[in-house]
């Protein structure tokens, strides 16, 4: 039963580190697009290139990184994350030329994929998560972000430049709320299984 829970300690601490990583990621992203003036589409397409790599990245590092514990589940969701978003970005990177409405279904379908993925995952951790409606709020908005982006093509660059924009703020904030909540958790579970620094054995 302890390294059962140690392991739920690891699990937990490191999805909190995980989620935020990535929402400082979205939230940088999302800045920088909205405050970038006269932003260009060779620069969204840098600006995203950058953000879905060290997004990818984020989860190929989880993935190495993970104790035995982690559910196998969470492995191969983490695992098709990583590969959309590592793939996006290096779309990105080898395609500079790409047109407005290329990258908007890019960025369309990345979106999507993740959102799914991320509905999955509070699905499958529900049993060991308290705030798996975190995960469900950002995928949800990260699925709806990715619609619009689809139905709205010629919305035009400037509406599009801020649709992305407040969705990757939106989504990171969602992030950061959520590992905030798992450090939390993650802190709990440890004085539950040492008790608090400084107590007396039993």
């Amino acid at each position: 039963m302890a390294d059962e829970a140690e392991g739920i300690v690891e699990v937990i601490g490191g999805s909190w580190k995980r989620n935020a990583g990535r929402g400082l990621a979205a939230l940088a992203f999302g800045v920088l697009t909205l405050i970038w003036p006269g932003l260009t589409v060779l620069a969204l397409v840098l600006l995203f290139g950058a953000f879905a790599l060290v997004d990818g990245l984020t989860m190929v590092g989880a993935l190495f990184t993970s104790a035995s514990h982690e559910p196998r589940q969470t492995r191969a969701i983490l695992a098709v994350q990583a590969g959309v978003s590592i793939a996006a970005g290096l779309l990105t990177f080898l395609w500079p030329d790409i047109t407005a409405l290329a990258l908007l279904f890019v960025i369309a379908a990345w979106a999507i994929v993740n959102g799914g993925a991320e509905i999955v995952a509070a699905i499958r951790l529900r049993r060991l998560l308290q705030h798996e409606w975190l995960l469900v709020v950002a995928g949800i908005v990260s699925i709806a972000a990715g619609v619009l982006l689809v139905i709205t093509p010629g919305a035009g660059v400037l509406v599009i430049t801020w649709l992305i924009g407040w969705f990757a703020i939106m989504s990171g904030a969602i992030r950061l709320a959520l590992a905030w909540r798992l450090h939390k958790l993650e802190h709990e579970v440890e004085q539950h299984l040492h008790g608090p620094i400084g107590a007396a054995p039993a």
